[in-house]
């Protein structure tokens, strides 16, 4: 693997995966509720669906780069794993200390933080990728980490917690059925 295209790569998957998320952002509105809509678009404003819709775009974007790429695959899912977890978390820490810091939502610092958090995630990626510190012993617990992520990604939207990251802030509810109730009684 050359490290120039890998890095190029890399940084054409911010675009990527900033504009992806904004699709499927709104892909639920645009199409109405399917299988497909619901699982990988934003069923509402909550926290989580916009974790979703962002790591949807970013595990896209790492298939994509697997299939024309030449990479050590143990390495690069070890290190793809980590830049999704600390996609993840980057999104939820920016909007709650966003809204801790100043005492209500700000929109644009969450799609600013959003662009900055997707970018840390992709230059980690990458860093680890080509790393001279040999990943792959990281494999199996990456993998596990993984299908943690998956179960929750395709569950939360139909079954969330009730957690304040869960909750729509527009009409309260918790994921896609609650949702979809509540539009129903409108």
């Amino acid at each position: 693997m050359k490290n120039k295209r890998f890095f190029i790569s890399e940084a054409v998957g911010c675009g990527f995966i900033y504009a992806a998320a904004i699709c499927l952002h709104f892909i639920f509105q645009w199409c109405g509720p399917g299988a497909l809509t619901i699982l990988f678009g934003a069923v509402n404003e909550s926290v989580w669906e916009h974790v979703k819709i962002f790591s949807a775009a970013y595990a896209a974007w790492a298939l994509l780069q697997l299939l024309w790429l030449q990479v050590e695959f143990r390495q690069y899912v070890v290190a793809k794993c980590v830049g999704l977890y600390l996609l993840m978390g980057g999104i939820i820490g920016i909007h709650y200390g966003c809204t801790l810091l100043t005492g209500r939502h700000i929109a644009w610092a969450d799609i600013l933080g959003a662009a900055v958090i997707v970018v840390l995630a992709q230059i980690t990626s990458y860093r680890l990728t080509v790393g001279s510190r040999p990943l792959r012993e990281y494999f199996a617990p990456a993998l596990c980490l993984l299908m943690l992520y998956y179960l929750m990604f395709f569950s939360f939207t139909i079954y969330p917690p009730r957690l304040e990251l869960f909750r729509d802030p527009a009409s309260g509810g918790y994921g896609y059925l609650e949702n979809t109730v509540e539009r129903f009684r409108k």
